[in-house]
């Protein structure tokens, strides 16, 4: 193995900055999302996933398509279709894409989340 190799690359550390955030929540961390593994304080240094497949909150409205790119709507705290309109705090693009199809009244899905920087609006 290369003397420099640290890690895989899988899980970062994050530190909490606006609110109180707990397991399994999706956080935005730069330009690319994350889901945290521990319940992380404000101020508090925690680990974040950036890489796997998580069972997460969707727009009940969106109908969603199997690996379709998907946005990240900040206000909502769901994830939307690539159709969305982005607003303020929203990421789209590559960092997380649909593992599943998923249709209208469906609040939650799967998604895989790449750990590949998007678009910030």
């Amino acid at each position: 193995m290369a003397s420099n190799f640290k890690q895989p690359g899988e899980v970062i550390s994050w530190t909490g900055a606006v609110a109180n955030k707990v397991s399994g929540q999706v956080v935005v961390i730069g330009k690319i999302l994350g889901v945290c593994l521990v319940d992380i304080a404000v101020g508090v240094v925690g680990s974040v996933q950036i890489e796997g497949v998580f069972s997460v909150p969707k727009v009940s409205a969106a109908v969603i398509a199997q690996g379709e790119n998907l946005t990240w709507d900040a206000s909502a705290a769901a994830f939307d279709d690539n159709a969305a309109v982005a607003a303020a705090g929203d990421v789209t693009g590559p960092p997380a894409v649909a593992f599943e199809a998923s249709g209208n009244g469906v609040t939650s899905m799967l998604v895989k989340l790449t750990g590949v920087p998007g678009t910030v609006t």
